[in-house]
């Protein structure tokens, strides 16, 4: 499936949602919508975000998971936590 645009292909400003469509009754629905913040990240970010909720915001237990040290995990959680504060912020390039 794809995902959901976030970024504007010509001037990279960030998206809104404009219309809504319930393809049950094909009720539509417009407005000028905000995304929510979790739609900005990117998509490992978010399975990331996931796992962290299934493992009930457990460190150590996404560290056992993720099979990675608990300050790599925490690290990672830092940069996310920063990226929803931030918007702007791109994502820091793996090594």
């Amino acid at each position: 499936m794809k995902r959901l645009p976030t970024v504007c292909p010509s001037c990279t400003g960030r998206l809104a949602v404009k219309q809504l469509y319930c393809e049950h009754c094909e009720t539509e629905v417009g407005g000028l919508y905000a995304l929510p913040p979790l739609a900005g990240l990117a998509p490992e970010d978010e399975e990331f975000i996931l796992e962290f909720i299934k493992a009930s915001g457990s460190l150590k237990d996404m560290a056992r998971i993720l099979g990675v040290s608990y300050p790599t995990v925490r690290n990672r959680l830092d940069d996310i936590i920063g990226r929803l504060n931030h918007p702007e912020t791109k994502p820091k390039e793996k090594k």
